[in-house]
């Protein structure tokens, strides 16, 4: 299965925050032997997030969306999640039970009133609306739930509050997926070789090991080292090997310097890269 990730935020796509996200989580789904199929930004525009949601919602994936599960203006993925399902936006019952829970224990503190009838706190259980029909996701961090509808699930932006939340919800709903792939990486660094040139040697090694992928990231010479490639190969661990051989003999026979002589440094989270 697929994993996909919304980031969303006008904050985000104007780069008055940086966006935490998406290492986390590709951190968080490695450590699980699974990976990220795609990722997608969207401001606070609800157009955009009910095109968006919609293909997602009719797609297989399993996905997070970080982010506009607030109540201010600017928060429209709740609402955009039920148009794109054609569902009506209803206050979740537990929802509003853990939200006045966080009242209550706010008013303790003298940083709320506990009346839930006063507007602030009508306002606070808006954040308890979801689309009809979807169930929360706890949230450990201040009780204010996130929202789930089939494999789709939808956390605050707050990093203290997504990340353990989406953690949560791989190790209780997903443990059945984990490290079902194994994979492994290896690659190196070669000078003095054109893409264009190594191209068709990455084709081949594709076509003969049908397991692996070949990929190449070119550099204009950064951190003190001249122009160069990192060729290497990923996927099924027993093929990775052979496979890695037969690209670096070949990049060499066809020009390229290696650099440092060494395969790099690897992602346990994946299987093993050497």
């Amino acid at each position: 299965m697929n994993f996909g990730l919304f980031i969303i935020g006008d904050e985000i796509i104007s780069g008055k925050r940086q966006d935490k996200h998406f290492a986390k989580v590709v951190e968080l789904l490695a450590a699980r032997g699974l990976q990220l199929s795609w990722v997608q930004y969207i401001g606070d525009s609800r157009e955009r997030l009910v095109a968006g949601y919609r293909q997602s919602l009719a797609s297989t994936d399993i996905v997070f969306s970080c982010g506009g599960i607030g109540a201010t203006p600017d928060d429209h993925t709740r609402q955009a999640v039920a148009q794109a399902l054609g569902l009506e936006v209803v206050l979740h019952p537990e929802a509003a039970e853990l939200i006045t829970q966080r009242v209550m224990e706010q008013a303790a503190q003298g940083q709320a009133k506990p009346d839930m009838s006063l507007p602030e706190n009508q306002q606070r259980l808006k954040m308890g609306e979801f689309p009809a029909g979807a169930r929360i996701i706890p949230n450990p961090y201040n009780r204010i739930p996130g929202f789930n509808i089939g494999d789709h699930w939808f956390v605050p932006g707050f990093p203290v509050m997504a990340w353990p939340m989406i953690e949560a919800v791989l190790d209780q709903h997903y443990a059945h997926l984990f490290h079902q792939r194994p994979q492994a990486e290896l690659s190196f660094l070669v000078a003095e070789l054109a893409e264009s040139t190594a191209t068709p040697l990455m084709e081949a090694i594709e076509q003969e090991f049908a397991g692996i992928k070949v990929f190449s990231l070119p550099s204009m010479g950064e951190a003190g080292l001249r122009r160069h490639i990192e060729l290497g190969v990923k996927g099924a661990p027993d093929q990775v090997e052979a496979a890695f051989e037969k690209l670096r003999a070949g990049a060499l026979a066809l020009g390229g310097v290696a650099l440092g002589g060494q395969a790099l440094g690897g992602q346990a989270s994946t299987g093993a890269k050497a």
